[in-house]
């Protein structure tokens, strides 16, 4: 513990995606050669009708506060398309915009969980959630998954994890960072039982839009149940808006209106021209979600494919996202490494691969690759990969 720090600034850690690039960028600025896997970020640039909607609203001074909550038109097009996609019933009222979805999550957590409750947290998870839960005050109730069922989460593994101090539960589906989807039947009965237990719902639906097998879903769909579900979201993923910081929560007016006071005294407003260039986002042409969707289908498939030249290498099958988590376990114990963060520290500095150790997403036998990257260097990483290990034995 650091002396003369709070309690819950020391109760958790510096984001580990955020360190391992921080390094990398390090290694890059010194003229190394690397091939990133690292931080999960679309390769694509935004789309051109997004950022010209920002630059109008520069050149036109659209560039002083607005309300706390967004204004009126970006709210609307966040629940208009929300509506369209997945058939929910927001009012303008229940949206709040936010400087990114990790925000929305933050702010989220902060007004519903105090010191004590129990949140439900499917592993492996993304990176943030835990320290998120933590610094509220919350107690994490991890739920593993089974590896042999690609980390599939169900509705039976959720219930069995309720207790009476249950106050959240949170599910990201596509999983950052196994891929992995909640089936649509196993949502609706989670959405469900959250309702009929009082428990709030917490969904980072981040990576909706980048599901590979059939229709995305929502937890918003299912109308009946909405006082016990908060939809957390994000342009970042969806149209390559990743440093725009633009996010967003949907849910019950009382749930935002909380949110968006505790954004009051501290971000305030998201910036006033990336309101306008979501709104272009979200009410102009989807189709450039649909070629960065089937370009991360064929990236999934091209990595898949190299991963299993490399023997020992265990991977599943990811479903969505933008990410692989193999199976490094045969990996431990030879030549020298210790664990999988050792493991992804000696392939950043002697073989130039860039990955993130999944004790980051509570898992101790894997690490996560973020395949949003060209197809060359997709190969070039895999290659580097297989030569490294082989030289494991």
């Amino acid at each position: 513990m650091t002396k003369g720090l709070t309690d819950r600034i020391n109760r958790i850690e510096v984001s580990a995606t955020m360190a391992i690039t921080a390094e990398a960028l390090k290694m890059k600025a010194a003229g190394i050669d690397l091939a990133n896997f690292g931080a999960g970020e679309p390769h694509f640039d935004t789309p051109q009708h997004i950022k010209d909607a920002a630059i109008e609203a520069i050149q036109k001074n659209f560039s002083r506060y607005t309300a706390v909550n967004g204004i009126p038109e970006v709210r609307k097009a966040i629940v208009e398309r929300h509506a369209a996609d997945f058939g929910s019933k927001y009012a303008v009222e229940e949206c709040v915009f936010t400087t990114g979805g990790k925000l929305a999550i933050f702010n989220a957590v902060q007004v519903l969980v105090d010191h004590g409750d129990e949140v439900i947290l499917p592993v492996p998870y993304w990176v943030s959630f835990k320290d998120i839960i933590e610094y509220a005050g919350g107690k994490v109730v991890f739920v593993e998954s089974d590896e042999r069922e690609d980390f599939r989460i169900t509705a039976k593994m959720i219930e069995a994890a309720i207790t009476p101090k249950t106050k959240a539960i949170i599910l990201n589906s596509p999983s950052n960072p196994s891929g992995a989807v909640v089936s649509a039947a196993d949502l609706e009965a989670i959405v469900r039982l959250a309702h009929a237990r009082g428990i709030y719902l917490l969904l980072d639906e981040c990576y909706a839009y980048l599901t590979f097998a059939g229709a995305p879903v929502s937890g918003g769909t299912f109308t009946d149940c909405k006082e016990h579900v908060i939809i957390l979201g994000s342009l970042s993923k969806t149209y390559a808006m990743t440093g725009w910081r633009a996010g967003f929560a949907l849910g019950p007016k009382q749930v935002i209106s909380a949110m968006s006071k505790l954004q009051s005294q501290s971000t305030s407003n998201a910036a006033s021209m990336v309101q306008k260039a979501s709104i272009a986002a979200l009410t102009g042409s989807q189709q450039c979600v649909d070629e960065m969707r089937a370009d991360y289908i064929r990236l999934r498939d091209r990595i898949l494919a190299g991963l299993k030249t490399i023997p020992g290498l265990a991977c599943t099958v990811p479903q969505g996202a933008f990410y692989v988590y193999p199976n490094v376990s045969a990996f431990i114990g030879r030549g020298g490494v210790k664990s999988a963060s050792d493991l992804a520290s000696k392939l950043l500095t002697e073989a130039h691969v860039v990955t993130v150790p999944g004790e980051a997403f509570g898992t101790t036998d894997h690490i996560r690759l973020s395949y949003a990257a060209s197809a060359s260097v997709v190969d070039e990483g895999v290659k580097r990969m297989r030569e490294y290990f082989g030289k494991l034995g």
